[in-house]
């Protein structure tokens, strides 16, 4: 019965980026259409309509699928570690949390998010870049996300329940266990990588996009090229760095133009694989 308990933190790991994701996405979805965010979409919303292999109502129910088996093995890992993980800012005894300063407890979180993302980036990397590689992988796992030829905001998680597990929880796992974060410091990076995934599909490259403005290397153009016919086998890096793809030869550079008839338009041009 203890397994089965479930805590408020593990509740919060496990459902604040799913309230997130719907949130956050949904304002997209909202704003989209707008006059103030038109010219800066990358695809029409006759492009969403029109390309795409899945329906929306198909992706929300494929969204929501990979987000109850990720709930599940997120309430199993946190249940397995039994919360015990030092997580800087949530180490606690006798229910108090140990005497630090501010600045300690901030540099010891943020240290422990730097972890996160380079093993979340890694594990995504090479992953991804194994179910495009893979005949079978592609074909029967992968290509689910691929329907999505026009990206946007909600369709972010759409993939394979399969691909779901082993390229995105499975990655989100192996960060939290590297790290040592808490129940608290994991909530809010996952929280934070995905608003970041979220902006990587959203379609829409906004100038005043914070986080297009930290990852500039990263965003949704940089990902639009790989959902492009001619970019399938570049750029899989996700959600934080362009390293890997620099590293081992799959990045590929890109323009942003304006597109005939409004809005923008991402043109691959040449690979730029060398540091």
């Amino acid at each position: 019965m203890g397994f089965i308990a479930i805590g408020g933190e593990e509740l919060l790991v496990t459902l604040a980026p799913v309230a997130v994701y719907w949130l956050y996405s949904g304002m997209y979805e909202v704003l989209g259409s707008s006059k103030a965010l038109a010219k800066y979409r990358l695809h029409s919303r006759r492009d969403e309509e029109t390309k795409n292999m899945a329906s929306k109502k198909d992706v929300v129910k494929g969204v929501l699928l990979q987000q109850a088996i990720q709930a599940a093995i997120s309430l199993a890992v946190l249940k397995l570690t039994g919360g015990e993980q030092d997580g800087g800012i949530d180490v606690k005894s006798g229910g108090r949390v140990q005497p630090s300063t501010a600045a300690a407890s901030f540099l010891d979180t943020a240290a422990r998010f730097a972890v996160a993302m380079v093993v979340l980036d890694a594990w995504q990397y090479f992953m991804h870049r194994v179910m495009h590689s893979s005949r079978y992988m592609y074909r029967r796992f992968h290509s689910w996300h691929h329907r999505v030829v026009a990206p946007y905001a909600f369709a972010a998680q759409y993939n394979h329940p399969v691909d779901g597990v082993l390229t995105e929880t499975l990655s989100g796992a192996a960060a939290f266990l590297a790290s040592g974060m808490g129940p608290r410091a994991a909530a809010a990076f996952f929280m934070f990588a995905t608003v970041k995934g979220i902006d990587d599909h959203c379609g829409v490259l906004v100038p005043w996009n914070p986080l297009h403005a930290v990852f500039r290397d990263n965003n949704t153009a940089y990902h639009d090229v790989h959902h492009q016919l001619g970019g399938g086998r570049r750029n899989f890096s996700q959600p934080f760095f362009v390293i890997w793809d620099r590293l081992l030869g799959t990045y590929a550079g890109y323009t942003v133009e304006e597109r005939h008839g409004g809005g923008l338009q991402v043109k691959i041009t040449k690979d730029h694989s060398k540091l």
